[in-house]
Formats: C-alpha cells, structure tokens, sequence
C-alpha cells in the first residue's frame, strides 16, 4: 500500500494508492502520538515525599561530604541527602537549618548544636534537641 500526500489530496500516480492531503497526514501523525504516549504515572502513598530525578550516574564516594572533589554533581547529591546544620544565606554567614542555634567554644575548634524539634537522624533515630 502506498500513501501519497500532497496539497491537493489527489495522486498522481493512481492505482493502490491512498490519497491524503497534507491536514489528513498531520492528523494521523497527532493521533499516532497521542495513542502511542505513555500514560501518566500516578502512585498511591507518596504524600510527603520528594522523588528526585538525576541524569547522572552516582558514584559511591558522593555520598560521604570529606570525600567528594571540587566539582558540583557530589553537592547535587549532598544536597539531596544531608541537611546542614546550618548554611550560608543571603546577609546571614551562619543561617540557622538543622540546627535552631550554635555555641563555639573561644578557640573555635569545637561548637554546640541545639538541633530544631522533630529532626531525626538518616537511621530513624530522633534527635533530642541537643
């Protein structure tokens, strides 16, 4: 079976051929899409998730922040798993995140966290605010 399709909608060439116009074709192009796009994907039961999409291949070393290199895909996946106790912010060099507030010792070698109500660590584990 040949289609032809030309501006006329007439062929040429006669015989089996099935003559459509330029609009027939595109309307049977759009229902082909149409009928061949995979549905919508909706699962049941993820309220309050966040499903992330990443184009990249993950290296084992991302996960751990004192291992990555200088380069920004390992903060894309550090960003994604470990909230920071706190983060610079526009006009704030401490901002507070996971942690409500911070104490540092007078040599600034050590700090004291006082983490915010209801944080829980990545194994279950609840964080006692301290």
């Amino acid at each position: 079976m040949t289609i032809i399709a030309n501006g006329r909608g007439n062929s040429p060439s006669g015989g089996g051929a099935i003559d459509m116009s330029r609009r027939d074709l595109l309307a049977a192009a759009a229902l082909g899409m149409i009928a061949g796009a995979p549905g919508s994907a909706i699962s049941a039961g993820t309220e309050g998730q966040l499903i992330w999409g990443v184009h990249v291949s993950l290296a084992p070393i991302w996960f751990d922040p004192a291992d990555v290199s200088g380069i920004i895909t390992p903060f894309l996946v550090l960003y994604a798993l470990h909230d920071a106790m706190v983060k610079p912010m526009p006009g704030q060099p401490l901002a507070p995140s996971l942690a409500e507030s911070l104490t540092a010792s007078e040599d600034g070698l050590s700090y004291d966290f006082v983490l915010r109500q209801g944080a829980m660590f990545h194994n279950g584990d609840p964080g006692d605010g301290r």
